[in-house]
């Protein structure tokens, strides 16, 4: 379980409502998530905070056609 330990220390971020959503994100989905959707994810999770924050809450758009899946469960948490 390395593997999300390290996830969950990457979500850890300066925007409060960020780190809610990306925690709720990691308990709700990243266990059911393939290796492709994962690798996804953590592209998203490169993008600093402000961008990410804009994507999820549609600020900004539109995400690479290859994150729109992540995004959208990111959008629904």
């Amino acid at each position: 379980m390395k593997e999300l330990e390290r996830v969950r220390w990457r979500c850890r971020r300066g925007l409060l409502e960020l780190d809610i959503v990306l925690g709720r994100f990691i308990e709700q989905r990243y266990a059911t998530m393939d290796n492709e959707q994962r690798i996804v994810f953590d592209e998203l999770l490169d993008l600093p905070d402000t961008e990410l924050w804009d994507l999820i809450t549609g600020k900004r758009e539109p995400a690479p056609a290859h994150q729109r899946l992540v995004l959208g469960w990111l959008k629904e948490v």
